[in-house]
């Protein structure tokens, strides 16, 4: 005795029901049942310019298949004849042939061959047209923000979560969750790029998705979202499944990671490890700093009065000092353009400060002829002496004709 046949013996008075009544409840019952996916083999695969028919079955049971092409069915049918396959659709009755079918809205293969070649396919159309040999993006060291692309399984995002409160608690990151698998999450995940990309605040985008067999990360391999990801105006790094799934959007990123994990640790900072290289280099160009004003201070010391150097040092000092600061009290951003500005300020003032440019404007070093330090008062050489004049460019020997001690 079959299901129907205990369910007819449990209500022995009948309904009286037009055909036209009965189809309607057929139709409403199979509303009920919703979306649905099943597996099993392909038989009678007929292709026309509409869609295309078969009978997917399997040891017990069959249905007809029908997929419809275009319209807003934005999912394939990429299936052949004795193939095994995975229907996504709905169950529909129709009444005037009284039969049920499965109108699909996508029916693709589930065999590990047939979903290799389909990517292979779409890997030789994509390398003809130069995408897997782009160049590639740079990631950026200190991003303003990080997006991420995923579904909305919670381990995806709550594995990035994780290394962010590891790395950085509160580092700025934008999730859009999308379909990421099933009809059209190919066009969905390209969507979700794209609004990440149109934020300006976000430098970097990482697609992420847990594991899955090879039909269901195949989304991740359709052409048009490789190429999407390929024109991407930010780096985009790739995190599918796990370190043995590879499909073709890895080829196209700009960085393939095997978990969300390690795409997360690729471009959130260390935030200790980023204060310390700060502050190593805050000291670096302290020490040069000092270095160079003890040099341009010798230099000069029979130049400029010495009190003029030991201002612009100590000013010098205390600007280097600010900017180390800022180390401490702003986004590490603000304190390496700080500390940028000061030292380009202090190399301007060092050459300002050489004793090359102090010739350039006119000046000129006067010493006794044979050596000796530079003269500073007339009274220190009497007439007849013979002088050595440095200029800024080449030098003179000459002789006093006249002393005046004023």
């Amino acid at each position: 005795m079959s299901l129907f046949d205990v369910e007819a013996a449990g209500n022995d008075e009948p309904r009286r029901l037009t055909l036209v009544r009965l189809s309607r409840e057929v139709i409403d019952r199979l509303i009920g049942i919703g979306r649905v996916q099943v597996e099993g083999e392909v038989h009678g695969l007929k292709t026309y310019a509409s869609g295309a028919s078969f009978t997917l079955r399997d040891r017990a049971a069959r249905i007809s298949v029908w997929w419809s092409a275009g319209g807003r069915n934005q999912g394939q049918c990429r299936v052949t004849e004795g193939q095994s396959a995975r229907v996504v659709g709905r169950v529909q009755f129709e009444p005037g042939r009284g039969s049920l079918r499965l109108a699909a809205e996508e029916a693709l293969p589930t065999g590990a061959g047939a979903v290799a070649e389909l990517v292979a396919e779409a890997r030789s159309r994509l390398a003809a047209a130069g995408v897997l040999d782009r160049q590639r993006h740079h990631l950026p060291r200190l991003p303003t923000a990080v997006g991420v692309v995923c579904g909305r399984e919670a381990a995806v995002r709550r594995d990035i979560e994780s290394v962010i409160v590891a790395r950085w608690p509160g580092y700025p990151i934008r999730f859009c969750e999308v379909g990421v698998s099933g009809p059209a999450a190919a066009q969905s995940i390209a969507d979700g790029l794209a609004r990440l990309c149109a934020d300006p605040q976000v430098q970097v985008v990482i697609l992420a998705r847990g594991g899955g067999d090879a039909a269901d990360l195949l989304p991740w391999s359709d052409e048009a979202l490789c190429r999407a990801i390929a024109g991407a105006p930010v780096p985009v790094i790739s995190a599918i499944g796990h370190e043995e799934d590879r499909p073709l959007c890895d080829e196209v990123a700009d960085l393939r990671c095997g978990t969300p994990s390690l795409a997360a640790t690729a471009v959130i900072p260390d935030r200790e490890l980023l204060w310390a290289e700060l502050d190593g280099w805050i000291a670096q160009a302290q020490a040069a700093t000092e270095v160079a004003a003890e040099r341009a201070r010798r230099r000069l010391a029979a130049l400029a009065p010495g009190r003029a150097l030991d201002a612009r040092a100590a000013s010098a000092r205390h600007r280097l000092g600010r900017a180390g600061d800022a180390v401490a009290h702003h986004h590490p951003r603000v304190a390496l353009a700080r500390a940028k500005a000061v030292l380009t300020s202090l190399g301007r003032e060092r050459e300002a400060l050489s004793h090359v440019r102090v010739l350039e404007r006119g000046y000129a070093v006067v010493r006794p002829r044979g050596g000796g330090p530079a003269l500073r008062r007339a009274a220190d050489v009497r007439r007849g002496d013979k002088v050595d004049i440095t200029l800024a460019a080449g030098a003179l020997v000459a002789a006093v004709e006249d002393v005046t001690n004023d």
